[in-house]
């Protein structure tokens, strides 16, 4: 369970991969109930701070905990009170969304009328009670990510991690998956861990965020908040200010 209301904790996180660190010293915590945003640019340790946190690879040094579990002598029970959403999710195509739901309760131990009951609750949820026999082929991409957020929460975990969750959407399937994180916010208890690089949807999502870079939290807060502490316009100017990546025009003009 979460202790004080803390869902995600870390102390001192580190992870290494030969001469690479891709975390360092992440000291971390997440509210229970919150929608948490990881923001930073590719390869600041996103992703491996998700793998450690939802029980995919252990940490090299450093504590971390999921609803007071510890990940790294528990990584089975991790794994069954949380969702996880990767950048690049399979998805069988050949298969309706029922039936690939199905499949993945499978995966998760469940079935019958409990799974079932389950199933018809998030496809209405997301709006595809009309379609949920057809082939996931016929779908759009913002469908097929509905089902997979769905199946990610099928199992009703307290914590769902969405790493990049629009990285591979057009703007309209992207709004779509703002929507449903909202609502999904509203309809549950559900804790969202969101991995991403863009500021515009973090911005309209989360409520709470973290800056990470070079595998280190620069700052955390809410995005209103750190928009005014960085003496920004917007989220996307502040996290310029605070990372660093703003275009030199005179070089620029100098190098055409």
């Amino acid at each position: 369970m979460a202790r004080n209301g803390i869902t995600i904790r870390t102390e001192r996180l580190n992870k290494s991969f030969d001469t690479v660190r891709a975390v360092r010293n992440l000291d971390l915590e997440v509210m229970s109930g919150s929608r948490f945003g990881f923001l930073g640019p590719n390869g600041a340790g996103k992703t491996t701070t998700v793998r450690i946190l939802s029980g995919l690879l252990k940490q090299t040094s450093g504590y971390a905990e999921v609803c007071g579990i510890d990940v790294s002598k528990d990584r089975d029970d991790i794994k069954a009170i949380t969702g996880l959403l990767p950048e690049t999710p399979g998805l069988y195509s050949k298969l309706s969304a029922v039936e690939f739901l199905e499949f993945i309760g499978a995966l998760n131990g469940r079935n019958g009328d409990g799974l079932h009951r389950r199933i018809d609750s998030l496809l209405g949820i997301l709006g595809l009670e009309g379609r949920q026999d057809d082939l996931l082929e016929s779908y759009s991409s913002g469908m097929k990510q509905k089902v997979l957020v769905a199946s990610t929460l099928l199992h009703e975990p307290k914590v769902v991690f969405l790493d990049e969750p629009t990285s591979r959407l057009d703007p309209s399937a992207s709004a779509i998956v703002k929507d449903l994180i909202l609502i999904l916010a509203e309809e549950t208890d559900t804790t969202f861990f969101i991995c991403t690089h863009m500021t515009n949807f973090a911005e309209d999502v989360c409520d709470v965020i973290g800056i990470l870079n070079e595998g280190e939290v620069i700052t955390r807060g809410a995005p209103q908040d750190i928009i005014e502490a960085a003496g920004a316009r917007n989220l996307e100017e502040a996290y310029l200010n605070i990372v660093g990546g703003k275009v030199d025009r005179e070089v620029l003009l100098a190098w055409r």
